[in-house]
């Protein structure tokens, strides 16, 4: 567990938890960065529904797991890629093509390479799932 990224350590954490077989799994704490995450993943159908549970510490998610995840997790450092780039970070951070998610952080906000290569914009690689 990396003491200083949230986003790794959650991702971490989901990816545990979804191997155990276990239904939900607590995440402290919640950013911006990871409920956009999230999102996307549950749009890709990868985990379920989320709520969010406000404490005085800053707050934590219960994130409910639908048992789709292989392995998850960031792309550390976080390198920029350019259009022409996508196959390249598809081909190394997943299995195989068409089967995954790799998360970019453009200018439009975080979306999936995707989305991105249909935008026609370059972004930051920020994590995969598969």
């Amino acid at each position: 567990m990396s003491l200083n990224d949230s986003l790794a350590n959650a991702l971490e954490q989901i990816a545990k938890y979804d191997s155990l077989g276990r239904s939900e799994v607590l995440i402290k704490p919640k950013s911006k960065m990871l409920k956009s995450v999230l999102k996307i993943l549950q749009e890709k159908g990868y985990v379920g529904g989320y709520e969010e549970i406000e404490d005085n510490k800053g707050g934590h998610l219960k994130l409910h797991l639908i048992k789709k995840i292989n392995n998850c997790g960031v792309i550390k450092p976080r390198y920029p890629v350019g259009l022409s780039d996508y196959a390249r970070a598809e081909k190394r951070y997943l299995p195989a093509k068409d089967f995954g998610v790799v998360i970019v952080s453009t200018p439009d906000g975080l979306m999936t390479h995707d989305e991105a290569i249909a935008k026609k914009i370059g972004g930051v690689l920020v994590a995969y799932c598969y």
